[in-house]
């Protein structure tokens, strides 16, 4: 992304009166074509202002169809959320709702270009978190770097039967919380790096804690890596697309 910003001479008062009068100009002249009749209604007539209201709604639809498609334009130049919501005034995680799946990938139609090698396949993200908010987030920073198929646990036992149910795809990556119900992130690192079958996938420790010994027992229990969670919701970001860079671009991964 190039993180370039655009800057508007006019303050946003200035620019939504700007496109109310321009847009009230189009509109008029719409629904001056639309008139069946040689004149337009009386001033006490509803039909004009019925009439009105009716191109307007269409405006409106035609202005969110081509702000879809500018987001989308935006998102293959290389702008992420954060852009597309600051043009229009909204957060992150409002612009993700109004215009989602901007960087899915799908076999029919290719909506994000790829900061990276394209892979043979989407890589598989097993996301063992309880915190909803922090779930989306790793969501987001995973979406806006390329095809990620991304599960999510919300605790060890549901980590455990997903991995060892022979109908899903072993994942890539594991990214893990330690502080969960059931069974926390400490024990299921344990059962994960004992198991023959499991102790090769990559597990990621990313979690609140910077208590030293949770550090050292996270590598005592042959974690691959430990990250604490940043306060900083791009610090956060950017610190998962960093966990997603190294272990599925740049590290060498074992055959399953």
């Amino acid at each position: 992304m190039s993180g370039k910003h655009f800057e508007l001479r006019a303050t946003p008062q200035e620019t939504a009166a700007i496109a109310d009068t321009a847009v009230g100009d189009v509109a008029q002249r719409l629904a001056w074509q639309l008139l069946d009749g040689p004149a337009q209604p009386a001033s006490d007539d509803p039909a004009q202002a019925l009439l009105l209201l009716h191109v307007l709604d269409h405006l409106q639809q035609a202005t969110e169809r081509l702000q879809r498609e500018a987001a989308g334009a935006a998102a293959q130049a290389g702008a992420g959320y954060p852009q597309i919501g600051a043009a229009c005034g909204m957060t992150r995680q409002g612009a993700r709702r109004r215009w989602p799946g901007l960087f899915n990938h799908s076999h029919e139609k290719r909506t994000e270009r790829s900061m990276m090698t394209t892979p043979a396949r989407p890589f598989d993200v097993l996301l063992v978190e309880d915190d909803v908010a922090d779930a989306m987030l790793i969501e987001e920073a995973l979406s806006e770097r390329g095809a990620r198929n991304l599960v999510q646990v919300t605790d060890g036992v549901a980590a455990l039967e997903h991995l060892r149910d022979p109908g899903t795809p072993r994942p890539d990556l594991i990214v893990l919380d330690l502080n969960m119900p059931r069974m926390n992130g400490r024990d299921l690192l344990k059962v994960l790096k004992a198991d023959e079958d499991l102790q090769t996938i990559p597990v990621v420790v990313l979690t609140t804690s910077t208590a030293p010994e949770d550090v050292t027992g996270a590598y005592s229990s042959h974690a691959n890596a430990y990250v604490t969670k940043p306060v900083n919701l791009e610090e956060f970001e950017t610190a998962v697309q960093s966990i997603d860079a190294f272990y599925l671009d740049t590290a060498a991964r074992p055959r399953p």
